[in-house]
This record gives C-alpha cells, sequence and structure tokens, in this order.
C-alpha cells in the first residue's frame, strides 16, 4: 500500500531545480512485502532509514512534479492558493508555521513566500539536505514527529502533506504533540490516503478497482529485508479511527475534504491513475483547530 508521496505533488510541467542529485546504492535485494504488526520504534526506525535511503531517487523522480515552491495537498493537485485550508494566503503574514515531513519542503517555500515564518521538519536527514540545496531561509529540523523539540505554544498553524501520520504506530501521540506546540485556537491540516484505498489493489488499472483486503483489517503493510527486520512501514487507519483520533487528542474537526481527480491531470504512478481518481477518492485532507 505504499503511497508515492511523503510531501505533495505540485501540477505536472513546472519546471524545477530538484534535479541531479547523488545516486545512493539500491538495496541489494527487493524486500517482502507483508502485512503484519509493527510497533513505534520499529516503524520509526524502518521509515527513517527507507527515507534516507529512497531520498535521492524520489526527488529524480518526482521533483519536477513536485515543484520547488508549490503547495499542493495530495496527487490530486489540490493547491492551498485555491484551498485556503489554512486560511487566506494574505492572512499568513507573520504567522509561526510548522511543517510536519517536509522532504525537501516546498510547501515550507511556499508558506514564506507568502510572509510566514516556517519551521521544516522531517525525520529524514537527507530529505532535508535537498531541502537545503534548493535553498531558503527558514530553519530546517530532522526529528521525529511523536516528540517535536519544540515549546509549548510555539506555533500559529501545523500542516503536513501527506507526512509522517500514514508512517506512526501511534498517530494519537503525534496529534498530541501537535496540540501541544499550537497556540490557543490554532490549525492543524493534514492529508493521508484515503483509508479506502486500503481496500484495493494498489494498481492504476481497472485491476486496482475490485476490493481484495478488508477496509477494516488495521494490520500494518510492512516491507522486510532477509532477516524479517522492517524496511518500511505504513499504518492503516479507517476514515472512522481518524476522526475519533483527532477528537481524542484535544481537535475539533472543521472539515473534511476528498479531492477529486482534475481533467488537467493525467499522470500515472503507482497506484495513482486519473481512472482510479475518477471513481474512488485517493486522499483526505483533515482540517482542525485547537479545542
Amino acid at each position: 500500500m505504499k503511497p508515492p508521496f511523503a510531501t505533495s505533488p505540485g501540477p505536472a510541467g513546472r519546471k524545477s531545480t530538484t534535479r541531479e542529485p547523488i545516486i545512493q546504492e539500491p538495496e541489494a535485494s527487493e524486500p517482502e512485502a507483508t502485512r503484519r504488526a509493527a510497533g513505534a520504534s520499529e516503524s520509526s526506525r524502518a521509515n527513517r532509514g527507507w527515507w534516507d535511503r529512497n531520498a535521492d531517487e524520489y526527488q529524480v523522480e518526482h521533483g519536477t512534479f513536485l515543484g520547488d515552491d508549490r503547495f499542493v495537498w495530495g496527487p490530486e493537485g489540490l493547491d492551498e492558493v485555491e484551498a485556503e485550508l489554512l486560511g487566506p494566503p494574505e492572512e499568513l503574514k507573520g504567522r509561526d508555521v510548522l511543517e510536519i515531513g517536509a522532504g525537501a519542503a516546498q510547501c515550507s517555500r511556499w508558506l514564506a513566500a507568502q510572509g510566514a515564518r516556517p519551521v521544516a521538519l522531517d525525520i529524514s536527514h537527507r530529505q532535508l539536505q535537498h531541502a537545503l540545496r534548493i535553498g531558503g531561509s527558514f530553519p530546517l529540523v530532522c526529528a521525529d514527529a511523536g516528540a517535536l523539540p519544540f515549546a509549548d505554544g510555539s506555533f500559529d498553524l501545523v500542516c503536513s502533506a501527506y507526512g509522517a501520520l500514514p508512517f506512526v504506530a501511534d498517530p494519537r501521540q503525534v496529534l498530541r504533540e501537535v496540540r501541544r506546540v499550537l497556540r490557543p485556537g490554532g490549525r492543524l491540516v493534514f492529508s493521508v490516503t484515503h483509508p479506502i484505498r486500503w481496500a484495493f489493489p494498489d494498481e492504476p488499472g481497472p485491476e486496482g478497482l475490485t476490493v481484495s483486503a478488508s477496509y477494516f483489517d488495521r494490520t500494518p503493510y510492512v516491507e522486510q529485508d532477509e532477516e524479517g527486520r522492517a524496511v518500511y512501514v505504513e499504518h492503516h487507519r479507517t476514515l472512522g479511527d481518524r476522526v475519533r483520533d483527532v477528537v481524542a487528542s484535544g481537535f475539533r474537526l472543521v472539515d473534511l475534504v476528498e479531492p477529486e481527480w482534475p481533467a488537467w491531470n493525467t499522470s500515472e504512478w503507482g497506484g495513482w491513475s486519473p481512472l482510479r481518481g475518477n471513481l474512488i477518492p485517493g486522499t483526505a485532507v483533515f482540517v482542525c483547530e485547537r479545542g
């Protein structure tokens, strides 16, 4: 069930400088994909290593699509300029914003251009090296989203476009940390793969439109090496689980956005395609306010 993005993709064809990184050596053998239990520490270790190893290839493959300074919430191409899920762009000036799972910090770069004061956080040091290479005058922080290294009430807004939450065993720990660093009335907006996708094969063609697994099976998706050690972990939560996580962590759910696949987007990669996007949702965006 591996999603193609940990950060949000922008419209295709945008010129980008996120090219020509040094490609790291691929793994010696293909990992085994399975469904099994995976706890917080194993998930964190595996995903930190996966993104460090694959950051270069990821930026080569998706750099042009992502752009350098766009803020798009998911593969469909929902742009924050139009969506205004964080609020009107003109009201972002002077706001302290934390981006979690920032990757190469495309969203933070867009926020900075609006006059906000972003901080880009990611678990992967190599991803943040790409952010540093592209440039920007905002801080880059390498840390786990479940233990944010910031004082209480440090931010007005927190955002995460396909970052952190799909990959952690305890999403409420992350949400509690986000609530802690948000100021009263602060807003959290995060996007994840739409939970319904877990019931379908991760294929872009017609074979990806037939239910093949239980939507209610919350067993994590794990890729492991020959010795059974996880090298990539993704966790499934149903839509109801996500809502309960938000509320139990002290937030009020303001909106749940399910972007439709736009006609301009003809891209196909992994399980993402116009065929599937026009029939079943691929992304869920949760708009929350700190209680």
